[in-house]
Parts: C-alpha cells; structure tokens; sequence
C-alpha cells in the first residue's frame, strides 16, 4: 500500500488535531533493519554501553500497538486520556505505534530497532482514531506523567510530544513548566510549517515554548528537510524524512515530519541519562541532561535558526566534532 498525506498540524482553542506529514509505504519484515536515522545519529555506538535500560520515556500521542513483537516488552504502563475507558491506550491511528518505535523498538532480531532498545514507555493516548484530542487531554496526561511512578518506583525522565499547533495555550504552557521542574525533559516537534527558508520564523506549539527541546529535520543527507520550522527556538535537527518505524499489525511504514524527528531525540536523551548516572552514581537535573544532548551535536552548516545546536549526533566518549559555540537555553520557572 502506498499513500502520500500532507501533514496537517492545526489546533484550536478546544481541540488539537493531527495529520501525518507523509506516510509512505506499509510492510512486513522478518529480518531485523536498523532505520538509516538510527545510524544516523550514532546511536548503535552506545549499545555496549547504555540501551536505555529502565529510564522511562512517557509518549504522548495516538497510542502504541501494545502487541507489536518490537514494542511489546518495551511498554511498563499506560493510559487513555481520550475516552472514558482509561485503561485502553492501544492505537486506533498509527502515528502513536511508529513514533514509540523509533525511540525504542527491541533489538529481538524483527522488525526494526529503535534508538535506545531497553527503554520504557509509558504509553499516554491523548489523541483519538482521527488525530483529534482536547487541549484538557494533553494537559491531564503532563499532570500525569509528573506525578506517575511505576512498580519499582520508577519515574518518568523524558516527556515526547509529536504534535502541536499556532496557538499559545496559557495553560498547556504552565503545564510543561511544572513538568520541566519536576526534572523532566520535554521534548517536542518543532511543527511542519516550513517554507525551506530560515529567513523566515514559523511557530508552532509547545514546539515554540523556550521550556522545551524543540526539534526540526533532516533528510537522509543531513539536508534540512523544507517542512521543519525554522526560528529562534529550535534546539537540534534530527532524521525527519522516509524514517521506517513501526506500524499497528505487526508492520513497518515510512513516515516523514517533524514528529518523526522528535523521537530521535527523546530515545538519545535516554540513552545518555543511563550513562551519566550510572557513572556519576546521582539523578542528573534536565538543564544537565539537556547540557549532554548539546555536547552530542555536530554542525551542519546551517543557521542557528534551523538547526539550532546542530544533528544529534551521539558522541560515544569523544568530544564533538563541531567545534562551535552551543547554543544555551534558557529556562523559564514556574513558580
């Protein structure tokens, strides 16, 4: 099956809504592949060392295919926001399945692998079948995510939106403030409202709050892809385009935006948490968890606006390659 769809991100005050930039073709496969973005960013050079191994990444989105053989062990948790039924938070779209598969499809030999293969999800529906949620929706599941712990105690360390729109919620805003003081990093789509020129800014939020890892993309050949968001906000420039992932029914597709971009980034972001704490032996805080996603960049030769600190490129113990001065965030507190 082969389908083209242009990504549509709109939002209004009530509700938010949710297009695929572009979903290419739908698959079997038996033989495991690693995605070309998961090369890309250098993520395999991490395994012997870290996978990601029980930090726990909450995705906010359509859901997650709970029997996928490639997500199935990765999932610790759940819940709908969507319906009155809470307790289903499997996926009745497919974007929620494929954006949980690039952060952390299992290396089991099918399928695909994703960016850090050990990591946990914590699966929150906030969108329905047709990509539709309310702003109470997305709001609830932050609250959520702060206060959730799992059966061990654990708590959720990243936060991956793939969705957003033009408008300033006040209190969707306030939201991921408390979420980022509670030590969290949140991690979102830049948007898709890109012209292909970084003299000009697009914004799309939450991509666009100071709070958040904004992330744009990039093709294959590490050329910014023409949909990504371009502005001040943007922290780093990830794979966007023809990324396979997984799919509902035990498929693969490709899908290509900023939304498959952000994942990239919210799996490395694991990987490095696992890292640093087992070495330093303390619970690092999210401005140092963003200082080590700044350290694993590299230059792409584009403007600040585009590619913000530059491609996520995972380091391995070396010093970056970039030599550029980084870009730092500032960090608005809720109070």
């Amino acid at each position: 099956m082969n389908l083209i769809e242009r990504e549509v991100i709109t939002i209004t005050r009530s509700r938010i809504h949710l297009k695929p930039f572009q979903l290419g073709r739908v698959s079997y496969q038996a033989v495991e592949t690693t995605p070309y973005g998961i090369e890309m960013i250098n993520a395999p050079s991490q395994w012997s060392e870290a996978q990601g191994n029980d930090v726990v990444v909450a995705v906010l989105d359509t859901g997650c295919d709970l029997t996928h053989p490639d997500l199935r062990d990765r999932i610790i948790g759940g819940r709908n926001f969507t319906s009155t039924d809470s307790n289903d938070y499997s996926d009745s779209h497919y974007h929620g399945t494929h954006v949980a598969g690039t952060i952390a499809a299992s290396l089991n030999g099918v399928g695909v692998v994703g960016v850090a293969p050990k990591v946990k999800l914590l699966i929150l529906k906030v969108l329905d079948a047709n990509g539709s949620g309310s702003y109470d929706s997305l709001i609830n599941a932050i609250q959520y995510a702060i206060s959730w712990r799992g059966p061990n105690q654990e708590k959720v360390r990243v936060i991956s939106m793939s969705l957003g729109g033009p408008n300033d919620v006040p209190a969707l805003h306030d939201a991921i403030k408390r979420a980022v003081n509670s030590g969290i990093l949140v991690v979102c789509a830049s948007g898709n409202s890109g012209d292909g020129s970084d003299r000009t800014d697009e914004t799309t939020y939450p991509g666009y709050y100071n709070e958040v890892v904004s992330v744009g993309a990039v093709d294959q050949n590490q050329k910014l892809a023409p949909f990504s968001n371009t502005n001040e906000e943007i922290d780093f420039v990830a794979p966007g385009v023809n990324v396979l992932s997984t799919y509902p029914g035990n498929r693969l597709a490709t899908l290509s935006g900023t939304s498959m971009a952000t994942p990239h980034v919210s799996g490395a972001a694991a990987i490095l948490i696992q890292k640093a704490e087992k070495e330093s032996g303390r619970t690092l805080t999210e401005p140092e968890i963003y200082d080590l996603l700044r350290e694993n960049t590299v230059s792409i030769g584009l403007s600040r606006n585009a590619q913000g600190n530059g491609l996520l490129y995972l380091q391995g113990g070396q010093q970056s390659n970039s030599g550029q001065s980084k870009k730092k965030k500032k960090r608005t507190l809720y109070i």
